[in-house]
């Protein structure tokens, strides 16, 4: 796993219903987009100096934000964050008010400083009274405009206070041509078998995903399909998501006691409640760990410049942590099979020795804080005691690790596990399988000789195994010839897992798409970003026993007419864009038809207004693309209307 971070926790669609709180905005003239691209919803090129739609994260007796014809990309005007004090000052653009909820969007812009660019585009929510933050797109930095492409975001209907936004440095920030776009609907391949068929009967076929993945309609489709036999949550049940400081501080100044940690799952929900709703088992990923571990997590009263604190406390704060873990995680979903969980995670080195020890830093690092208390690795053992102890029932105890295959920390597992076997405080061991196929077979790391070895000795201990995180990559820029290596290498990989079936009861893939793996530029995965099948695939069901696939079918559902709130039909058409009957075609057209869609309790239409918005591909219902048709016509970009 090391340190990976679904940084595309991010990517919301603007459904056609807007708010009628929508800020005045500036639509381009390109509007919709190529079927491929997605539709544009929100376009801001600032030409008109309105920047309202934009607030301001910073003092506002010194930061402004305004529109400035001192630079920009397209036209004569950008808008301008000036007077920055800190570097997470910065023009923000607010989603919650505008956007739907579990649904995906592109976020576009360009971002230049004044003197040199040094920006983020970041992500902030809060839910349940905590605000959470997280970086979109990172190192945006030069001496011209950097572009922003297509960055997805999401967020859940129980978040609010939902923000993208431009930070870094304090030097003035201009940003110019941001749009926000829908993502297109994408059909997945119903015509192929399901992973979870075809191999399901011998061992759990499951998945990692996170938030964002939930608002991904073929996303999700895909995990349906092929992975709905277990769920790992991909960073969110990791301890940096779940130790709340805030709470662990109050609790530490109310008592004195600083030794029962706070936990909180609010970052963890949107996956647990789909799995909750969908019945699917969960692999705990994971408690004990020295990365994304917070180094505050191991100091004195919580203080990330306070002292380590001694063994015995940190015994005593390990053990409320993983009690309360467990407490409130059975406590908010009792319905939830949590059958797996990972106690400890990645603490061997390549050559069998502890890590190092150290803090994680901003940047994180190889060192182990939990070293750096305990002097070496005797803190596993109490782990899997607490675990043991505090798990629900049923619920099995892991290590995990990662070049699991390699002889030095092989052999330090083995030896580990063993010990802990003799005291019945360990249930399996899990085979992280990150995989490198690079250029060919005789290249690939691990190789299949030695992955399969690694199974034998796993095997030999009479532990359970699960492949707990698998993914292969190819190099970088792949040819079709790097896909059939791959694709070769994963057949080799699975025909070797599947040999051992009888000693392994989950296999977990790290991932859905190529394009949101934490290794995306090495496409790793099974399906591609068009969520389509890819060589690898193929290859590892070969051989199997493919089941009957009902036939896809081909009709198509008929499309009602469009209807008002009330289902009232709508009218005959007196004039196409005429939303509000007043004989002419203007901005109040577009502007009530969104004002409509986002909230038809308190804005209505007339029959004939129906009628007469309905002027993008006509007769399949009343959409912001119809609105934005209106402006195209408006603004001179079409020559009639219906489009």
């Amino acid at each position: 796993m090391r340190n990976k971070n679904f940084t595309r926790f991010t990517a919301f669609v603007l459904a056609a219903a807007m708010s009628a709180t929508s800020a005045p905005f500036a639509c381009s003239a390109e509007g919709e987009t190529s079927a491929s691209a997605g539709k544009t919803v929100y376009s801001f090129d600032f030409e008109d100096g309105d920047v309202s739609a934009f607030t301001n994260r910073g003092d506002n007796d010194t930061t402004k934000l305004s529109a400035s014809d001192e630079m920009s990309v397209s036209g004569s005007k950008s808008l301008l964050a000036s007077g920055r004090s800190k570097e997470w000052n910065g023009p923000a653009f607010r989603l919650d008010d505008k956007l739907e909820p579990n649904t995906e969007y592109y976020i576009s812009a360009k971002v230049k400083g004044r003197y040199y660019t040094n920006a983020t585009l970041s992500f902030q929510y809060t839910v349940d009274g905590e605000t959470k933050y997280n970086n979109l797109v990172q190192n945006l930095n030069g001496s011209d405009w950097q572009t922003i492409e297509n960055v997805k975001i999401s967020f859940s209907d129980d978040m609010e206070g939902v923000y993208v936004y431009f930070e870094g440095g304090t030097d003035d920030i201009f940003i110019d041509d941001f749009t926000v776009t829908e993502v297109p609907s994408v059909e997945i391949e119903q015509d192929i078998p399901a992973l979870s068929q075809i191999f399901g009967n011998d061992f759990k076929i499951g998945t990692a995903i996170t938030p964002n993945d939930i608002s991904s309609k073929p996303t999700m489709a895909l995990v349906e399909k092929h992975f709905g036999q277990s769920i790992t949550v991909g960073n969110e049940m990791k301890p940096d998501s779940v130790l709340n400081k805030t709470a662990c501080q109050e609790y530490f100044a109310e008592t004195g006691d600083d030794t029962v940690p706070q936990i909180s799952f609010t970052a963890a929900k949107p996956v647990l409640n789909y799995c909750r709703d969908n019945k699917i088992p969960v692999r705990i990923h994971t408690l004990v760990w020295h990365s994304q571990t917070p180094d505050w997590f191991f100091k004195e009263g919580y203080d990330d410049k306070g002292d380590f604190v001694s063994p015995e406390k940190m015994l005593a704060r390990m053990e409320n942590y993983i009690k309360i873990y467990f407490e409130t995680l059975t406590e908010l979903y009792p319905d939830i099979d949590f059958y797996a969980c990972d106690v400890v995670n990645e603490a061997w080195m390549e050559d069998g020795n502890p890590r190092q020890p150290g803090e994680q830093g901003s940047n994180g690092s190889a060192k182990s804080a939990w070293v750096q208390v305990f002097g070496d690795n005797s803190f596993i053992e109490p782990a899997f005691e607490f675990a043991r102890k505090y798990a629900p029932e049923g619920c099995k105890l892991y290590y995990n690790d990662y070049n699991e295959y390699m002889d030095g920390k092989l052999n330090a597992i083995v030896k580990m596990a063993e010990s802990l076997k003799e005291k019945n405080l360990i249930d399996g061991i899990g085979m992280q399988s990150h995989l490198d196929a690079r250029q060919s077979l005789d290249a690939a790391f691990p190789s299949v000789n030695a992955y399969n070895k690694a199974l034998d000795k796993y095997s030999a201990l009479g532990l359970d195994i699960q492949v707990t995180e698998l993914d292969a990559t190819t190099p970088e820029n792949p040819t079709e010839a790097d896909f059939k290596v791959q694709a070769d290498y994963y057949k080799g990989i699975w025909d070797s897992i599947y040999a051992h079936k009888d000693n392994i009861s989950a296999v977990i893939v790290w991932g859905i798409t190529d394009d949101a793996s934490w290794r995306a530029n090495k496409y790793p995965l099974l399906f591609d970003s068009e969520y389509k099948a890819k060589p690898a695939f193929y290859s590892i069901i070969e051989g199997y026993d493919i089941p009957d696939i009902p036939p896809a079918t081909t009709e198509k559902p008929e499309i009602p007419p469009t209807t008002s709130a009330d289902d009232e039909p709508a009218g005959e058409v007196s004039m196409y864009g005429d939303v509000n009957c007043d004989g002419e075609i203007s901005v109040a057209d577009s502007t009530l038809l969104l004002q409509y869609l986002g909230n038809k309790d308190k804005y209505s239409l007339t029959p004939q207004g129906k009628a007469n918005a309905d002027v993008h591909n006509t007769g399949d219902g009343l959409s912001a693309m119809d609105s934005l048709s209106i402006l195209k016509y408006e603004a001179g970009a079409i020559d009639k209307l219906p489009e």
